[in-house]
């Protein structure tokens, strides 16, 4: 158990629950291509049975960390941050993004918006869960709005999602890694069906990185 102290700092965002810190190639989305730093946060009841990060759920497993050790790491390597988990808003994201603005870094998060949106962010990548709807606060922050497609029903749950979001709100179909053979072809009919969606491809996988 975590004394009080760090408890404490933990609930105010001053310290989170680190997994990973990791300089790497986004593979996903619209920033795909580019080179960016991500900070991995534990914590995360969504609970997908296909997540491919199942040990980030556990925040108890991963040290509580100073938000200024983690600024002072990422501003070695990069100016685009990517706060992903886990859940990264199960935690008050406000000072951690607060400091990282003030070094001039852009922040960019990956969530499931299930919880309070909070924090300072240049982007906002939504990709909501049937387990745990978004608020709708993630809705109107979302910029790019991610679906994972496991199969034929993630498609309605797609359009239900994409009725939430803002106009400008830039639409992904991302089939999920262990059926990608089987839903790759169903994704693209859908695309070329319904041109307001993008195929997004995991494609840090096929380059073998992180």
């Amino acid at each position: 158990m975590l004394e009080k102290q760090t408890m404490d700092l933990v609930d105010k965002g001053l310290m989170l629950p680190l997994m990973e810190e990791f300089y790497t190639i986004q593979g996903e989305g619209y920033y795909k291509g580019t080179a960016a730093y991500f900070i991995r946060v534990g914590g995360c009841d969504v609970g997908c049975h296909w997540c491919d990060v199942k040990e980030s759920w556990d925040a108890e497993k991963h040290p509580p960390t100073a938000i200024d050790v983690i600024v002072e790491n990422a501003a070695k390597y990069s100016d685009t941050i990517v706060i992903t988990g886990g859940e990264p808003l199960t935690w008050d994201m406000g000072p951690l993004t607060q400091a990282l603005k003030a070094k001039g870094m852009k922040t960019h998060i990956e969530t499931s918006g299930a919880y309070t949106v909070s924090g300072q962010w240049d982007w906002f990548c939504l990709s909501p869960k049937k387990n745990k709807l978004p608020v709708p606060a993630a809705h109107t922050a979302a910029q790019e709005l991610k679906i994972i497609v496991y199969n034929k029903h993630d498609l309605k749950f797609a359009e239900e999602q994409a009725a939430l979001v803002g106009k400008d709100c830039i639409l992904y179909l991302q089939p999920e890694w262990s059926v990608r053979d089987k839903v790759v072809p169903m994704i693209v009919d859908y695309v070329m069906a319904h041109p307001k969606w993008k195929v997004s491809l995991q494609t840090h996988k096929y380059l073998n990185i992180p």
